[in-house]
């Protein structure tokens, strides 16, 4: 197969040096850093770290005895905890900027058909992201933390350290939001043609072993936090199933409509001799 590209391909002649991807490279750092910067900014004024805190530790103040605090056991804890919530949230603020400056760093080297399908995709994938982080503080921790305390003796203070549970929230945050793309995998894969829609239907019995699996490994040794994920995950591979083969409609580029046109015709010109 010839490597000289064709006179219809849009992208011939759009190859850059090297140097240049690099350079481009670093931009949309750059740019991905301004923005993580100017949300820490806003959000130290306000809310402000105490309030970011506050609210992240509703979950747990809810079933804890009346008046109690979470306590601070490191002797820098008090300063680092609320620097690193509020990059976390900072980072979780412009994760569509994020996600846009990927998009922008890649979209060069696209066709227009990859393009229509593309930036959606990130929003979708940003939205999921929402949503798995704020099913995990509304809903997941509650009942996480209601299960879990129901099992401390009386005579037993729960009074967890704030550093822990930032991290235990943190991995949390990150396992949801990541499960909360299994759409966006399921549908690129199909639109990539690596995996046909009728094989992934027939897997369907066997992802649910996986997401089971995935949700006793990655979430804390509590029933309830690996219902609360398996079985959203297994919701939104269904969702992934019937978004692809919407989306594989959609985003089919010209070329290859007219090629499928063209075996249309000549399977039917074989079949007519």
């Amino acid at each position: 197969m010839s490597d000289i590209p064709s006179k219809d391909d849009e992208l011939a002649g759009t190859e850059q040096p090297f140097v240049q991807h690099l350079l481009e490279l670093r931009n949309r750092l750059l740019y991905c850093i301004y923005g993580i910067a100017l949300a820490v900014a806003i959000l130290a004024v306000w809310p402000g770290p105490n309030g970011l805190i506050d609210f992240i530790a509703m979950p747990i103040k809810a079933h804890m005895p009346p008046n109690a605090k979470l306590i601070a056991v490191g002797v820098f804890t008090p300063f680092f905890v609320p620097i690193k919530v509020l990059g976390m949230v900072g980072v979780l603020a412009v994760l569509p900027w994020i996600m846009y400056q990927m998009w922008a760093f890649v979209s060069p080297g696209l066709y227009s058909h990859e393009k229509r399908f593309a930036l959606p995709l990130i929003m979708f994938g940003s939205l999921l992201a929402y949503l798995g982080i704020a099913f995990v503080q509304f809903f997941v921790l509650d009942k996480m933390f209601a299960f879990i305390q129901g099992f401390t003796p009386a005579s037993v203070a729960a009074t967890p350290d704030i550093a822990s549970y930032v991290e235990a929230i943190l991995s949390l945050y990150l396992a949801f939001g990541l499960a909360f793309q299994v759409p966006i995998v399921v549908m690129l894969l199909v639109r990539f043609k690596l995996v046909e829609i009728e094989k992934l239907k027939a897997f369907r019995g066997y992802f649910v072993v996986v997401a089971f699996i995935i949700a006793a490994v990655v979430t804390p040794p509590d029933v309830i936090s690996q219902l609360a994920l398996a079985i959203p995950m297994c919701i939104l591979y269904e969702v992934g199933i019937l978004g692809a083969g919407w989306f594989s409609r959609v985003s089919r580029s010209p070329d290859s409509e007219e090629e499928e046109a063209e075996k249309s015709a000549a399977s039917a010109d074989n079949s007519n001799k």
